[in-house]
């Protein structure tokens, strides 16, 4: 219970980081020289509802919060602690990302659901003129993997259920999943997005989720198992 009021007390400081460094933005922006035309052209504008910055910070919010679900499963499921502290890693990590991205969609006014709005539609190709290789069109939310890489409701049952080293398998097998498409999202998002704090936590995430997947990679052999098919 202790590590569980860790993560969601450092979920909401992130919350409250976010508000802070980006109300600090504003503030410092508006407070510089010039006429008030100046001052209304160098004022960061905010995102539209159906924008690539708001449509990453509402998806990336939801795929976060399931693996910090799957991490906080696979901790009660095994002993094994380098699979616990790999999940304790990601559960603290995404738990503090999901904060700042929802904190961001506070600032901004806008809605943590967007009503008639596809997951993934922001990655469709048309915006900014780009195309992510079919990426928000083309997958078929199912039993609650709304996502891709997200794991099935029937999945995170079978997690819930195992223990020892099938539960760790499986946890490192939905997880790796899950990283990959985090990792596809995030790419997308430092691609399209305009607000270069979200850039730049993008790209962040794309790094170090393609360095936990080469280490899910070695933990999946060193138990004679691989990546699922």
């Amino acid at each position: 219970m202790k590590r569980v009021r860790r993560v969601r007390w450092a979920a909401g400081s992130a919350v409250a980081l976010a508000l802070l460094v980006a109300g600090v933005a504003t503030v410092a922006s508006a407070r510089e020289g010039g006429s008030g035309a100046d001052r209304a052209a160098a004022a960061p504008r905010t995102p539209a509802v159906e924008s690539a910055d708001a449509g990453f910070a509402r998806d990336m919010a939801v795929h976060h919060q399931q693996a910090v679900e799957m991490s906080f499963i696979v901790r009660d499921r095994t002993k094994d602690e380098e699979v616990r502290r790999l999940a304790y890693d990601i559960a603290n990590t995404q738990a503090n990302q999901r904060g700042m991205l929802l904190g961001w969609l506070d600032l901004w006014e806008l809605p943590k659901v967007a009503a008639g709005q596809e997951p993934m539609g922001w990655m469709a190709a048309g915006h900014a003129g780009h195309s992510m290789k079919g990426m928000g069109t083309g997958y078929r939310a199912h039993d609650g993997s709304l996502m891709p890489g997200m794991a099935t409701r029937t999945e995170l049952n079978r997690l819930r259920s195992a223990s020892g080293r099938a539960a760790e398998v499986l946890y490192l097998r939905l997880m790796t999943a899950h990283h990959k498409g985090g990792v596809d999202m995030a790419r997308g998002c430092a691609g399209l997005c305009t607000v270069p704090a979200e850039k730049r936590l993008a790209r962040g995430m794309v790094e170090a989720q393609q360095s936990e997947l080469d280490a899910m990679a070695q933990m999946l052999a060193a138990r004679g198992a691989g990546p699922r098919s």
